[in-house]
């Protein structure tokens, strides 16, 4: 903490690396307060990774930031244990949470973690910055669900940029609850509905054979991006629904 917020602040470090075994290694694995890491059984060449929630937040005035790196020849997933809720906090101040994901040429990256659940009062920015190297592979998932059960949401701005080989793939920015700029639950943006999110997928092999851009459905499409990568985005009536859509999505760019 500092003389002007009252929040926490907590980070955790994850560096993955090929082991020359045809495996992966883990050298760095650092995590503190409310972002405990730990290692779960690897599959084949991958290592995998939880993000443990040892506090409730954020919280309003919490910073909590997620580093993750893909070194030469790492297979790495990243996925946390449970859903993770923003809450109102002692202050008016919002929490913010960054996330930064790194990914060297051919290595590969999956960023899965559970939803954010946006609770009534609490206000929260999240900030996700991603840097491929040219041959990098990722498939990035983000899932929102605006308030719990039969509530409102707090105020939720979310940021994903993503540069692939020094230059820019993807940069969006979308705000929704109070506060928030007119239109976002309008028939243009969420339509009413309550959980939102998007798919990025990142392959060389996109290159050579581009995704075709289509309709997942009535709340979803798929569509290419100047670059080896495809978008799917998506809103659904409840956090069930849009996994189901996400997933569905996953399967078919496999």
């Amino acid at each position: 903490m500092d003389g002007v917020s009252t929040g926490v602040r907590a980070a955790a470090r994850i560096v993955a690396r090929g082991d020359g075994r045809g495996g992966t290694s883990l050298p760095v694995l650092q995590g503190e307060g409310p972002l405990a890491v730990r290692r779960t059984r690897a599959s084949g060449e991958e290592a995998r990774v939880l993000l443990v929630g040892a506090m409730s937040g954020p919280l309003g005035g919490d910073r909590f930031t997620v580093e993750a790196k893909a070194a030469d020849g790492a297979r790495l997933r990243l996925g946390s244990s449970a859903a993770t809720i923003a809450l109102p906090g002692q202050t008016k101040e919002e929490a913010r949470y960054e996330v930064r994901l790194d990914v060297a040429a051919g290595a590969e990256l999956h960023w899965l973690p559970e939803q954010l659940i946006s609770a009534r009062g609490s206000g929260l920015t999240v900030t996700t910055r991603i840097r491929l190297a040219a041959g990098a592979r990722l498939v990035y998932r983000e899932e929102q669900v605006l308030g719990r059960f039969g509530e409102e949401p707090g105020r939720l701005t979310s940021r994903l940029a993503v540069r692939l080989d020094g230059r820019p793939l993807l940069d969006q920015e979308l705000s929704c609850g109070p506060g928030a700029p007119g239109g976002w639950d309008g028939p243009a943006v969420l339509a009413g509905h309550r959980a939102l999110g998007q798919l990025l997928v990142v392959r060389p092999e996109f290159v050579g054979a581009p995704v075709a851009a289509r309709p997942l459905g009535e709340c979803a499409a798929l569509c290419p991006l100047v670059g080896p990568a495809a978008l799917v985005t998506a809103v659904a009536p409840d956090a069930l629904r849009l996994r189901h859509v996400l997933d569905g999505a996953l399967r078919d760019l496999s």
